[in-house]
């Protein structure tokens, strides 16, 4: 890429969300909502009429403005980039398509070693519209920090073999122990592919990265240890010398906190059914006391009334004083359904606490 990593990062070294996931004391509790960049706002749903979803996240004018959108209406503590987790897969070659309704969908499932072998090795240049989207919001985000991310090796390979979304994982789960070679040998250039989408982001100035492993939750702990966390640790190891917060965010990851904790992330994000307090038992170690946590007021109470919404969310950033800093977000992403003017109340109540 042209423009190095030292001359494109802003110093936002009092920004809260960058201080909370540092382990210091932030000026307010920052906040952010995954997918708040979406279907929630009526501004997005307009830009985006008629736009496939992966040629408005190849865009970069239409990604920024999008990506943009809820730090201008809700007052955010970060903006996250507007993409998609099997974007690096879609840009490097591969036969993929984001279904209205269903999610991505793979033309060719990968299930063979010829199929691994002809996974295509993704090239930065194939993600400059990218890399040019970043840029533009580096310019217009001003003291907001800008999150970049992808998608863990685990979901990125489930996806591929399932062929799209699946409920129980079962094709993943049976090559992961039927061949665990091949499992590996495509974890691998998975992890190979998150990292190449992770540093096109950092060189164009993103101040922070969030690794999604949306279905580790399927996984049992030994098989996460066996099958997956030495690849999430690729990838995160990978991008540490870029000095920015290591976010790591799974869906169901309950039982799997402690092993999440060792793939090398700076924060851990935790979903709703663990309350903070207990996921920082969970999380900590005689050398890391206290850990920072992201999350995680249930999604699904945005439609409830105002009043268990106030209540709930008093409750995660008390919760979350157990931390050595706390993000406030929720437990996964904003529903489509979310009245905006929800998040914003949100995002006022959690900076006056």
């Amino acid at each position: 890429m042209t423009t190095s990593p030292a001359s494109a990062r802003r110093d936002l070294s009092d920004a809260p969300l960058l201080v909370a996931a540092r382990g210091g004391t932030p000026a307010h509790v920052p906040v952010w909502f995954m997918r708040q960049a979406g279907r929630s706002l009526p501004e997005y749903r307009k830009i985006r009429e008629g736009v496939p979803m992966l040629t408005a996240c190849l865009d970069p004018e239409l990604l920024a403005e999008i990506t943009l959108q809820p730090v201008r209406r809700h007052g955010v503590d970060a903006a996250i980039l507007f993409s998609d987790i099997v974007v690096p897969l879609y840009a490097a070659g591969m036969d993929i398509d984001i279904v209205a309704g269903t999610g991505p969908v793979v033309a060719n499932p990968v299930r063979s070693r010829a199929d691994v072998a002809a996974l295509p090795e993704l090239d930065p240049e194939q993600l400059k519209p990218v890399a040019d989207g970043v840029r533009l919001l580096v310019e217009q985000l001003g003291r907001t920090p800008l999150i970049g991310f992808a998608g863990a090796p685990f979901t990125l390979a489930s996806y591929l073999i399932e062929g799209g979304p699946s409920k129980n994982h079962a094709r993943t789960k049976a090559l992961m122990h039927g061949e665990p070679e091949l499992w590996h040998e495509l974890a691998e250039a998975l992890a190979r592919t998150a990292l190449t989408f992770l540093r096109v982001q950092l060189d164009a100035g993103v101040d922070a990265i969030q690794l999604f492993d949306s279905w580790a939750g399927a996984l049992s702990p030994r098989d996460y240890r066996e099958f997956v966390l030495p690849h999430s640790t690729t990838v995160l190891e990978g991008v540490a010398s870029y000095g920015v917060p290591r976010i790591h965010f799974g869906v169901g990851t309950g039982e799997l906190l402690p092993d999440m904790r060792d793939a090398d992330a700076d924060v851990v994000g935790i979903d709703w059914r663990v309350p903070l307090d207990e996921a920082v038992r969970r999380l900590a170690t005689p050398d890391r006391p206290a850990p920072v946590v992201q999350g995680n007021l249930d999604p699904a109470l945005l439609t409830a009334p105002w009043s268990v919404i106030e209540a709930e969310t008093r409750r995660v950033v008390s919760e979350g004083r157990a931390a050595g800093g706390h993000i406030f977000n929720l437990g996964h992403g904003v529903p489509p359904e979310t009245d905006p003017e929800v998040l914003s109340r949100i995002v006022e109540l959690v900076h006056s606490l």
